[in-house]
Formats: structure tokens, C-alpha cells, sequence
């Protein structure tokens, strides 16, 4: 879930949304998914169709601002381009794909 302090709102848009790591900008928002137990945002991390798309759990959105149309992640941009390969909106699906996510990104907590 989202932080409280975040500034998410419920059923709030990020698509388009620049995402910027804690090292600099990463990527956009290419999708979001806002369902309870499923909210992430799936970011392009690339140029253009040479790009590569990670999936990010709402948990690491550190900050929104809807003016700026920006997103803060706190994971720094070699760690998000590490995460695991998002490639078919099927992969949400599988439980085992999000559950690899989810590992991935609390390992990085420890």
C-alpha cells in the first residue's frame, strides 16, 4: 500500500507520471494498477520502444506531486533496473511474479 504520506489519492492517475529515483530520474509511468492487494506502477525505465519495464509496489512511492506530474521512489535507479523484468500484464497475475517483485524490493530494506 501506499505510504499516508505519500499523496497518493484512491483511484488517482500517474500514467505519464516522471519517476524519479533516489538517484535521479529512472523512467515514466507506462501503467498503474490500483486494486487492494495489487497497487503498483509499472514504469518504462528506457528511451522510447528500446526500453525495459519493471514493476514497482506502491510500498517504495515515497512522494506524489500531481502539479509537478512526479513520482519518488526510494529505490536508487540501478536497484529498480536490477528488479525483476516486467514484460505481460499476465505476470500479475501468476502469484509467483509478484511475490519475486515483493522479495526483491524488501531485500533492498535490509
Amino acid at each position: 500500500m501506499y505510504a499516508p504520506d505519500s499523496g497518493y489519492g484512491a483511484q488517482q492517475s500517474m500514467v505519464g507520471f516522471t519517476v524519479e529515483a533516489a538517484d535521479g530520474v529512472i523512467g515514466h509511468v507506462d501503467r498503474h494498477q490500483d486494486q487492494p492487494g495489487m497497487q503498483h506502477l509499472v514504469v518504462d525505465t528506457g528511451v522510447r520502444k528500446f526500453g525495459r519495464s519493471v514493476l514497482i509496489p506502491s510500498g517504495s512511492v515515497t512522494s506524489i506531486d500531481t502539479e509537478a506530474q512526479k513520482v519518488e521512489v526510494a529505490p536508487s535507479r540501478e536497484e529498480i533496473k536490477s528488479a525483476p523484468r516486467f514484460t505481460t500484464d499476465s505476470e500479475t497475475a501468476d502469484p509467483g511474479y509478484p511475490s519475486q517483485v515483493g522479495d526483491y524490493y524488501l531485500s533492498l530494506r535490509t
